[in-house]
């Protein structure tokens, strides 16, 4: 017995997209594959659980989970308030709150210094106080939030405004209280959106380098994150750095397959 021959389903696309769409991947894989090759696997092992490596890869994840954590608190009030209200200055608004994204992050470290720092906006009221932000571990916090807030806000919003709003229209129909409705409606509609939006956070912030570099320094054990130990270990031992940015892209793989694979799940 003979099987049926597979229908292809055309997809309806230029066959010529195909081309770039190729370079365009190889462009990302290449230098992945150069890295993978380059790594010294006899000594993998010993190169990335150095001392050094492991107090870097430990502040990297604390520090992450905090920032993390900043960005939903401050992140879902102001995607609600991005995609279900409108006041004159919206478009403004919203163009600040993304502006991180197009920032270059040593200057939103120079931004924060000039606001936390000893002499800055609020750091010099801080500082009368007896508080010091900068260079600090909660300066770390503050450099990965400041980057990676946009990426929560943008997911969060898009799934606010997918959402619509018959079902937030029918509880207050029903009498519940715009409190209630978020909280019972709204955040487990775009319950997906948010854990998206909030992974991507967390791996923005643990890739941070420019912005905590300027604003929290390099100091081991309290501001050295992992890409700070990667740019250090680069100049004196390039076998380690290359090891170690092996365990950053894994860490990235590992955070985006698997939110990528729940929000499939999630999504009916």
């Amino acid at each position: 017995m003979t099987r049926p021959a597979r229908t292809v389903v055309p997809s309806g696309l230029p066959r010529w997209l195909f081309v770039p769409a190729a370079v365009g991947g190889l462009f990302v894989v290449l230098p992945l594959t150069a890295m993978l090759a380059s790594v010294d696997w006899p000594r993998f092992v010993e190169l990335v659980t150095s001392e050094s490596s492991l107090a870097a890869l430990e502040l990297s994840l604390r520090t992450a989970a905090a920032s993390t954590v900043l960005c939903i608190l401050l992140g879902v009030p102001m995607a609600a308030v991005l995609a279900r209200s409108s006041f004159r200055g919206l478009p403004v608004l919203r163009s600040l709150v993304l502006l991180p994204l197009v920032l270059p992050p040593v200057v939103g470290g120079i931004a924060l210094l000039y606001t936390f720092g000893r002499k800055g906006l609020i750091g010099q009221h801080l500082e009368v106080a007896g508080i010091s932000v900068a260079f600090t571990t909660t300066a770390v916090v503050l450099a990965q939030t400041f980057v990676a807030l946009p990426f929560l806000v943008v997911s969060l919003e898009g799934s606010l405004r997918t959402a619509g709003r018959r079902y937030e229209s029918a509880a207050a129909t029903l009498g519940a209280g715009p409190t209630t409705v978020f909280r019972r409606v709204t955040l487990p509609l775009v319950l997906p959106g948010l854990v998206s939006g909030a992974v991507l956070s967390f791996a923005r912030a643990l890739g941070e380098f420019g912005a905590t570099l300027t604003f929290a320094g390099s100091l081991e054990g309290v501001t050295r994150t992992l890409p700070l130990e990667i740019y250090l270990q680069r100049e004196t031992d390039a076998d380690a750095a290359v090891a170690l940015s092996l365990v950053l892209v894994i860490v990235a793989v590992v955070i985006v397959v698997g939110s990528r694979g729940w929000a499939s799940r999630a999504v009916p």
